[in-house]
């Protein structure tokens, strides 16, 4: 061989996945052994309601038992703390089922008091069977009533926006301090990510905020709160109202741009960049101060020049336009 080849390169080794382990029970476990108690309980109470148990059985991964039932539509709501109805989505819905003629995905719900069921997930099915004049609801019976406070682990028949998700948050959040009023970072299966609590107080205030430009600094400077939710909710409120005052004074430089000519969807996000002292100097992963990053931001929104700007440093901004929520 000359010494002028080479010897072909070896190929990388790919590194195997490791295999998931096999869990939960086969298929006829799901339906075998005797009910616990507590199921029995709820399948006599349905019936007691008017509705119709279809079975019950041990769902395959967790094996928590569980009842089908189908139930008087009248008795079935949306938990009172979620996200207000799409009717376009509803009137989508309810033309997709009514041309299949029929309907096929239960709802969940648990049984809330005395012929009264709330769905998590359901409202936007709920409303669209409502609308076709549907007499009942097939859904999943849970006993635990704990899985209605689980709104976004459950709520997957909408994709959530920003606000959809912080409204949802902090309308859970009032509501289960209330019946239990532990620390905040009790709740963070609940709650999903702690800057929604604050983003959530701020849509109380101004429907119309753009939450979804605040949202990654937000991300970098929030953590769930050891204080109990009750006094926790008080300290989400007095950053909302810093945010909302940061978000005035980002107005006022988004304005000062126009008013030189600039016409950009972006303007928001273009300002809100110029100002962020995270950019550079947080590394990944790690978390900054609520309190002192807002400030920092909110005296360089006060002393934004707008005269300083360039055309082609607004062209080159990306991310989510000013109004996009």
């Amino acid at each position: 061989m000359a010494e002028s080849e080479s010897k072909p390169a070896k190929r990388p080794r790919r590194s195997r996945k490791k295999a998931v382990e096999p869990r939960g029970l086969t298929p006829k476990q799901v339906v075998g052994g005797q009910p616990p108690a507590a199921i029995e309980r709820l399948s006599e109470a349905i019936v007691e309601d008017g509705g119709t148990v279809i079975g019950a059985y041990r769902e395959p991964l967790g094996a928590q038992w569980q009842v089908l039932a189908a139930l008087p539509i009248e008795m079935v709501g949306p938990t009172p703390y979620q996200r207000d109805l799409s009717e376009t989505h509803v009137k989508r819905l309810a033309d997709a089922i009514d041309r299949l003629g029929r309907y096929m995905d239960p709802v969940i719900v648990v049984r809330s008091g005395e012929e009264q069921y709330w769905t998590p997930n359901g409202n936007h099915r709920l409303a669209a069977m409502r609308t076709l004049g549907a007499k009942s609801m097939v859904a999943l019976v849970v006993p635990e009533p704990e899985v209605a406070h689980r709104i976004l682990v459950l709520n997957t028949e909408k994709a959530h926006n920003v606000r959809e998700r912080a409204l949802e948050v902090i309308r859970l959040a009032e509501a289960l301090a209330q019946l239990d009023d532990r620390p905040e970072r009790g709740y963070e299966t609940e709650f999903e990510e702690p800057s929604l609590l604050t983003l959530g107080c701020c849509y109380q205030q101004n429907g119309r905020f753009a939450g979804g430009a605040y949202h990654p600094v937000l991300k970098r400077v929030e953590s769930f709160l050891a204080s109990k939710l009750s006094n926790a909710l008080e300290v989400r409120r007095e950053r909302a109202a810093r945010l909302l005052e940061l978000d005035a004074a980002v107005g006022v430089a988004v304005a000062a741009l126009k008013a030189r000519g600039f016409e950009s969807p972006y303007l928001k996000a273009f300002v809100l960049a110029r100002i962020n002292p995270l950019r550079f100097t947080l590394k990944r992963g790690q978390k900054a101060d609520f309190e002192e990053t807002i400030g920092k931001m909110l005296a360089s929104a006060k002393k934004f020049d707008a005269a300083r700007v360039r055309q082609d440093q607004v062209a080159r901004t990306g991310g989510a336009p000013d109004s996009a929520e």
